[in-house]
């Protein structure tokens, strides 16, 4: 984890989004999970020579991109707390 904010303010949440490489992993995930998503859930249809459901698609690729950054943001603000905390056992 980078230096964000240490002994100040806690970072926001686009900061904590975009910082250590986040967006990536997150671009990444949502790509992998969202073509694997999409497969399964309109395989057929594509296959068949059908026009998927736009507004899915998006969602395959979508909720798992959100998933992942949420994750990863709340994880690096648990974290934050943790190493700025004054007292010990404050939370």
């Amino acid at each position: 984890m980078t230096d964000l904010g240490r002994g100040g303010k806690m970072p926001g949440l686009l900061e904590l989004a975009l910082a250590d490489g986040v967006l990536r992993r997150s671009v990444l995930t949502g790509l992998v999970v969202g073509t694997i998503l999409s497969a399964i859930n309109e395989g057929d249809i594509i296959l068949a020579g059908q026009a998927p459901n736009m507004v899915k698609i998006g969602l395959n690729y979508c909720v798992p991109f959100c998933v992942a950054t949420y994750g990863a943001v709340s994880a690096k603000r648990a974290a934050w707390r943790l190493s700025n905390d004054a007292e010990p056992g404050k939370r």
